[in-house]
């Protein structure tokens, strides 16, 4: 029998990390995913300011991409209420929409006061520990005078008391729940004592967590969330260019 030709070794292909051509740019499923991801940061955090115009063709040029991610992107924000198209007039940041705030609020608070309950009632000494180190992080930005930080280490608490409950699913339902509580959530920090209050209503949580006093932690974040209610009034009439003009 003829001998078997022997087989070409190809050469091994460079992996490329998923989500890239080989020029490096992000394809467009990625390349949206990452601008609706930094946009909505933007929006939420407030760094873009409502009634703030939107270029489709800048975002395009900062990311080395075509206009079709960005549109994607942009969007998905306005399904959310983040983001006003006007077909004639361009794309805007939308304004906080008070009407919304109550029944966003209430549906948080509905789900968080469940989650306190049961973290109460299942917390480890390690993830006591944990939400310590959070709430001292909270007390650590405060001193620093740094909103931004303070503001992550916040919602890092509320997700881990969900994560101690066993449901850290919920957090991500109230994630989608309360993007414009959020944007109202911004503006009450640099309030006079606000943040003081905040570390003091997270103590009281995480005291009754930590005695395993399941209806005290329930009251506790009852309290804790009532406050954003109380506080919308107030904080529309010392910041009304970012609100909405409905009641």
């Amino acid at each position: 029998m003829p001998a078997r030709a022997s087989k070409k070794t190809e050469p091994k292909a460079r992996r490329i990390p998923a989500g890239t051509r080989r020029s490096g740019r992000p394809r467009t499923a990625t390349a949206a995913s990452k601008i609706y991801s930094d946009l909505r940061g933007e929006l939420v955090s407030l760094q873009r300011r409502p009634g703030e115009a939107i270029s489709e063709a800048e975002i395009a040029l900062s990311y080395g991409v075509s206009r079709t991610p960005v549109r994607e992107a942009i969007l998905k924000l306005s399904d959310e209420g983040l983001l006003e198209i006007y077909p004639q007039s361009g794309i805007f940041v939308s304004r906080i929409p008070v009407a919304a705030l109550p029944e966003a609020i209430i549906i948080r608070r509905a789900l968080e006061e469940t989650t306190a309950r049961m973290a109460a009632e299942r917390a480890t000494p390690s993830q006591i520990l944990a939400l310590q180190s959070i709430l001292e992080r909270q007390r650590e930005a405060s001193a620093a005078g740094s909103s931004d930080d303070f503001h992550q280490a916040d919602e890092m608490f509320h997700a881990t008391v969900a994560d101690v409950a066993g449901y850290p699913g919920i957090w991500k339902y109230i994630q989608q729940v309360k993007v414009h509580v959020d944007r109202y959530r911004r503006l009450t920090l640099p309030q006079r004592g606000r943040i003081p209050m905040v570390i003091v209503e997270h103590e009281a949580i995480l005291a009754a967590i930590e005695a395993h006093d399941a209806e005290g932690a329930r009251r506790a974040m009852e309290r804790h969330l009532e406050n954003l209610l109380e506080n919308i009034s107030a904080t529309k009439n010392i910041n009304p260019e970012y609100f909405d003009q409905q009641a």
